[in-house]
């Protein structure tokens, strides 16, 4: 339902970003307590919504706030029935009367007035699973530059203690678009990327300083340390979440309609492994001594060398703003992915070990951070004679072709840049049959980061002749090449990101300090919102659940012919 609301005098409250930061990530960290103490439960959403009177305010079907409950407790992942950590009567109290006048109020759950009642009765570890409910928000026909006003929304239940969340709303206030970042063509992995970062503040009021925020994946860095900035690396971990993030704080008023631009290009630098990183920036009219409450969730370390400054541009053009700005650097990196196959000799009724390879050549890493660290495929064809006794972990049966059954792999995403691991099958052999081949694919590529495509295939060979046994590699192993046929889509990723290597083990040059596996996992691009460009050439070499893709068949060995 929506409602209309009034103006309301006075100063704007204080957002205190630094009590919310920290409640936030002491729910997400988990607390000890007491049996009988009350379960901590957080309000989490936007604490601040600035209503333009100039650009718009987006999607009008969009709310700008997503209540949840953030509960102590390691956040569930994986398949099956997600664990409840309270189970017992709660209520949330939604209180947007202050904004009556001031904009109107789309409230979810049971609405009277400007008032929303919200109830629940399980609760579960962090706060993906425990949804409250959205809000959208609109000006009205009274909406003027300067009107303000506060939803509260507060929490009840027997065993649970509540904190609250207040969310702040300016009518016309400062509303800042980013400059445009330029592509740079001919950027290689290595080099430094000269980033023209700047501000226009398109609201109707002045800002009381800015801050500054900008995020560098895992291949991205930032040469220069600044006075006035505090750096915050993550190196251990997902590497989804690996990178840096730098905030910056500036004193200076932002004028309304004014343009500005950092002294010099900000240096963004990639390493030789880089490939489709991220690199993001926004500014934000948040007043310097605020920006501590931005720097509490995570160790921030302050900068050392001389201020970041900023300085007024004249005549800047419009068309060179935008509300998101963010890179993929640099987009001409390779990596060379390869599978090993196997050769192996068996009687009748024995049991061997077709250990497949798999591994990265590098020199790239495939980050695959737009999606969000997808898991992509291999498949695999059993010999004739054979039955598998025990597949790899993350190998699920399926059918290649039309009557013919094999077993699909996956590997998950972020993947190394020398990332090596294997896939160990067990086939009993159930009837000899001499040079029995199966093969193990990789999906058809087009994607140009990876040229070299010869050693995207390998073949599991039993007794085989002499001349053709060749370790299962495919390159001399007798009969005709597979050629590419349609296949049926693949079921969905058995733990899409989820940082496992996606086979039994790894030989350890796969890994990234913290664990045996490959890690996967979610990273901040640091821009909501923005348009999934860099994994366009992820879905083009077929990564990810749900895709459809084009599968090598077998080539049987029936007069060279392939059936």
């Amino acid at each position: 339902m929506t409602q209309q609301a009034k103006r309301r005098p006075g100063p704007l409250r204080a957002l205190g970003l630094v009590a919310a930061a920290s409640l936030v990530a002491a729910g997400a960290a988990g607390t000890a307590r007491a049996a009988d103490e009350p379960l901590p439960v957080t309000i989490t959403g936007e604490d601040r919504v600035d209503l333009s009177l100039g650009s718009g305010d987006g999607d009008s079907t969009e709310p700008q706030i997503d209540l949840r409950l953030n509960v102590p407790g390691e956040e569930f992942e994986g398949d099956g029935v997600v664990p409840t950590v309270f189970t017992g009567d709660y209520t949330i109290r939604i209180d947007a009367t202050e904004l009556e006048g001031v904009a109107s109020v789309d409230l979810p759950c049971d609405v009277d007035g400007l008032v929303a009642t919200c109830t629940g009765w399980e609760l579960y570890a962090g706060q993906q699973y425990n949804r409250v409910g959205k809000i959208r928000l609109d000006l009205d026909d009274d909406s003027e530059a300067g009107d303000f006003g506060s939803i509260k929304v507060t929490g009840e239940g027997e065993g649970l203690d509540f904190t609250p969340l207040d969310i702040d709303v300016l009518v016309g206030g400062p509303e800042f678009l980013n400059h445009k970042l330029p592509l740079p063509g001919d950027l290689k992995a290595g080099d430094v990327y000269k980033a023209p970062v700047g501000l226009r503040n398109v609201g109707t009021m002045p800002a009381e300083g800015a801050v500054l925020r900008f995020h560098g994946s895992r291949g991205v860095s930032f040469p220069d340390s600044f006075g006035n900035c505090a750096y915050s690396e993550v190196t251990t971990g997902p590497l989804l979440h690996q990178g840096t993030d730098v905030i910056c704080t500036f004193p200076d008023t932002i004028e309304a309609g004014a343009a500005y631009a950092l002294a010099e290009p900000l240096k963004v630098g990639t390493a030789d492994f880089a490939l489709r990183d991220i690199f993001t920036y926004s500014f934000t009219a948040v007043p310097p001594g605020e920006a501590a409450g931005l720097r509490a969730a995570k160790d921030y370390r302050q900068g050392n060398g001389a201020d970041l400054e900023l300085k007024q541009v004249a005549d800047a053009d419009p068309a060179d703003y935008t509300r998101y700005a963010d890179l993929d650097l640099p987009t001409t990196n390779t990596y060379d992915l390869e599978l090993t196959g196997a050769s192996l000799d068996a009687e009748a009724g024995d049991t061997v070990t077709a250990e497949i390879g798999f591994r990265n050549h590098g020199p790239a890493w495939i980050s695959a951070l737009r999606s969000g660290g997808e898991s992509f495929s291999f498949t695999v064809e059993v010999p004739e004679g054979a039955t598998v006794t025990k597949a790899p972990e993350k190998c699920r049966e399926t059918t290649l072709a039309e009557d013919e059954k094999g077993y699909r792999c996956w590997v998950s995403t972020p993947l190394l840049e020398d990332a090596e691991f294997t896939y160990p099958f067990e086939l009993r052999v159930d009837r000899v049959v001499e040079n029995a081949k199966g093969e193990v694919a990789l999906p058809e590529s087009g994607d140009p980061a990876e040229p070299e495509l010869a050693n995207n295939s390998a073949w599991i060979v039993l007794n085989g002749s002499a001349e053709q046994t060749d370790g299962g590699t495919g390159q001399n192993g007798g009969g005709a090449t597979p050629s590419a046929s349609p296949s049926p889509s693949p079921s969905a990723s058995p733990s899409s990101g989820s940082g496992q290597d996606g086979g039994s083990g790894s030989s350890g040059s796969g890994t990234n300090g913290t664990s045996g596996d490959v890690q996967g996992g979610l990273a901040s691009t640091g821009a909501g919102g923005v348009a999934l460009t860099g994994g366009a050439a992820l879905l083009a070499l077929g990564l990810g659940a749900g895709v459809t893709v084009l599968l090598r068949r077998r080539a049987r060995q029936t007069g060279g012919a392939i059936a």
